[in-house]
């Protein structure tokens, strides 16, 4: 499916927990993305390089409400239903470019209801390390948080390692088999999500 999308697509929001460019998450998650449009659901590609934020702390919160990168990054949640990540793994978790802007996002303002814009999303993980476990240990605290804030998580993870030798020219992986696994979460959040949207 291309960005010229129908108004019945599921529509997924996929993007990297890393502002390095370039950046192996960003290519993995480009590689799920392929997966899920494959599938039939509309898919916006973002970096969140170009939404920097402030570290979120509570008196810039009340002194100034969400700052801008923060509300444009959160309206882009809202406006879709399911959610691809792929999260680096920073000293076995999260980076804090990440955490942080789910931490803004999940931010209510006057008269939203809480976590408007994660409630009811469906999320698909996958992540991508030169280590040797692939970034594995961060997706479980990436499952934690998201899970706390009422997304639906699906149980299939990938996580790939050594993947500054993974890639092949065309962005898909050499090896075929982590490929396939990857694109699948792809399709996964768009198939079961548009289950659970429809009905």
């Amino acid at each position: 499916m291309t960005d010229a999308q129908s108004d019945t697509a599921f529509r997924i929001l996929a993007f990297s927990g890393s502002a390095h460019s370039p950046s192996l998450n960003q290519r993995l998650v480009s590689l799920a993305a392929r997966g899920a449009r494959d599938a039939g659901a509309e898919v916006t590609l973002i970096s969140l390089r170009d939404f920097p934020m402030p570290l979120y702390h509570a008196e810039v919160e009340a002194a100034g409400g969400l700052p801008e990168h923060a509300r444009r990054f959160k309206q882009l949640l809202i406006d879709h239903q399911g959610l691809l990540i792929s999260s680096p793994e920073h000293n076995s978790s999260v980076t804090a470019v990440l955490k942080n802007a789910l931490d803004w996002a999940s931010r209510s303002e006057s008269g939203e209801p809480p976590l408007v814009a994660f409630a009811g999303k469906v999320a698909g993980l996958v992540s991508a390390s030169p280590g040797a476990l692939g970034g594995l240990r961060g997706l479980f605290h990436l499952r934690e948080i998201l899970m706390n804030i009422r997304v639906t998580v699906l149980p299939g993870m990938v996580a790939v390692s050594q993947a500054h030798n993974a890639f092949a020219e065309d962005g898909s992986l050499k090896d075929a088999k982590q490929d396939a696994a990857v694109r699948a979460v792809g399709r996964a959040v768009a198939e079961v999500g548009s289950r659970i949207v429809g009905g």
